[in-house]
């Protein structure tokens, strides 16, 4: 993953990071990435925000528009758009599985200091 990619994905939340999570499913325009993240990560997104982070996507080359249908102008995500997620989603849930073990580690230890 190149510097400026991983910079630009760094929280769970990152509009760039949840509009590549919904591309990775197909092609979508703008309203359907709203509702689409709407749905899946609760997340109400601006339109000057989600503009604002598919130009930042695609002049990195992680997403780009395809034809037009009926006026609106989806786009998909790339290949490197796929593997850019795939390493930041992976770098995630090392991150998660660390927390996790270090939950159960502190449980653990509070639970044998109780008298």
């Amino acid at each position: 993953m190149n510097k400026k990619s991983s910079q630009l994905l760094r929280r769970p939340n990152d509009p760039p990071l949840l509009l590549l999570t919904s591309l990775a499913s197909g092609p979508k325009h703008g309203y359907a990435l709203l509702k689409d993240i709407e749905e899946f990560a609760g997340v109400t997104l601006s339109p000057g925000t989600l503009y604002g982070a598919i130009t930042r996507l695609e002049e990195l080359g992680l997403i780009e528009p395809v034809a037009e249908v009926e006026r609106r102008r989806p786009y998909r995500i790339t290949t490197d758009g796929r593997q850019v997620l795939r390493e930041v989603t992976t770098e995630m849930r090392r991150l998660a599985d660390v927390g996790v073990a270090r939950l159960r580690l502190a449980a653990r230890v509070c639970d044998e200091a109780e008298p």
